[in-house]
């Protein structure tokens, strides 16, 4: 079995490396320089190789040494982050770690979330970002919230709502643009999700209105951006009713025409194959699910398709 080096070996290589410095490494890590010293010795000894040069009062890291702690630093940060993970559970095995949309989850999820803890007590519930699909076997998640299709290889989706989007906008940029119909916004300020280049492109095309430059205008890669930009009257922004509840509600923005566009895509709970029998995956699914038909955001079975009246 080919030697490993000690995570102390590890901890001093990384920390001279950053510091350029064997007096300065020993300080943080509360040893002796000796000690330290010693470690890199013994760690160029295991590799073969020489991590340093020694020029006078200081260490330089070898071409060898800057290859070497690139790697080390991924370890030494994925090691950090699962003890973190292990730590945070309180040695329970009650954890469950969900990707999320992070506007959707900012939005919609966290203020019902405590719901699923009341009734849940036992679980502990980690949140990571992933705005695309991801493979469950390289990224151990338990649940993934989705936009998109239901088509996930190697996991189940259950749909979980649809989206309706608005244009909306300060309501005082409403009256400085004199915005009444549709075709008023063809020489407005829109603003664009990095991820749904095409959207005001198919707005326009639905409400039969000719933009020649529908993609114009800056772009943003978060819809909470958008609608904060929107908020700060820098442009028009089409965003999902069910993410901007409170904005309308307390006039910060204010949709500009009656109808919604319910778009192609939808959110899903995405469950891992794996993961299906697990009762924990299953508890926050059949929450969430029922969270989502409770708030009246589902499907609208008899959703009407957009009339010629605004």
């Amino acid at each position: 079995m080919m030697p490993l080096p000690s995570i102390t070996c590890l901890e001093s290589f990384e920390c001279v490396a950053r510091h350029g410095s064997v007096s300065r490494a020993a300080a943080e890590l509360n040893l002796t320089q000796s000690a330290v010293s010693r470690q890199i010795h013994q760690l160029e000894e295991l590799l073969d190789v020489a991590l340093f040069e020694r020029v006078r009062q200081r260490v330089v890291i070898t071409d060898a040494g800057k290859l070497y702690l690139k790697d080390v630093n991924r370890i030494m940060i994925d090691l950090k982050d699962s003890t973190s993970r292990i730590m945070a559970c309180g040695g329970s095995a009650s954890l469950l770690n969900i990707a999320v949309l992070p506007t959707f989850a900012t939005r919609w999820l966290m203020p019902r979330l405590s719901g699923f803890l009341q009734q849940n007590p036992d679980i502990t519930v980690n949140f990571a970002t992933r705005t695309t699909q991801f493979d469950f076997e390289a990224e151990p998640f338990d649940v993934a919230i989705h936009y998109g299709s239901s088509n996930w290889p190697g996991a189940v989706a259950h749909h979980l709502m649809d989206e309706d989007t608005v244009p909306v906008c300060n309501p005082k940029f409403e009256t400085a643009n004199k915005i009444k119909k549709p075709s008023d916004l063809v020489g407005a300020t829109l603003l664009h999700q990095s991820t749904r280049t095409t959207a005001w492109a198919e707005w326009f095309e639905l409400m039969g209105v000719k933009n020649s430059h529908p993609l114009r205008g800056p772009r943003f890669e978060q819809f909470a951006m958008i609608a904060q930009a929107a908020i700060s009257g820098l442009g028009v922004a089409l965003l999902p009713r069910l993410l901007i509840e409170d904005e309308l509600s307390l006039g910060r923005l204010t949709a500009l025409f009656s109808r919604s566009v319910r778009s192609s895509s939808s959110y899903y709970v995405v469950i891992p194959e794996s993961k299906i029998s697990s009762p924990l995956t299953a508890a926050f699914t059949e929450w969430i699910l029922r969270e989502a038909k409770g708030s009246g955001k589902t499907v609208i079975r008899n959703y009407h398709k957009l009339s010629k009246t605004y």
